[in-house]
């Protein structure tokens, strides 16, 4: 993961929290240490979970976490790629 972010020219967030392990959850970036995939953060966010909720449900995921993901989504989406919008469901 650290490669990819190097070759892009963008930093990795906080690479002691997010991590990518091919032999972990298929080499997807997840939280280290328990497991949970950004992505899933990101949709649980995004679907109306508050962070709170989250803490309360995973206790061993923490703010710094949260924001770590959040922060690593972000630099994700400044990669130069065009992402294609459905006008119909829009």
């Amino acid at each position: 993961l650290r490669e990819f972010w190097q070759f892009t020219g963008y930093e990795l967030i906080n690479p002691n929290i997010i991590r990518s392990d091919p032999g972990i959850m298929a080499g997807k970036p997840g939280i280290s240490g328990i497991r949970i995939p950004v992505e899933s953060l990101l949709e649980k966010l995004g679907a109306g979970e508050a962070p709170e909720q989250l803490l309360e449900a995973l206790p061993r995921l923490t703010p710094d976490a949260i924001h770590a993901a959040l922060s690593f989504a972000a630099q994700a989406l400044k990669a130069d790629v065009a992402y294609p919008i459905d006008q119909k469901a829009a």
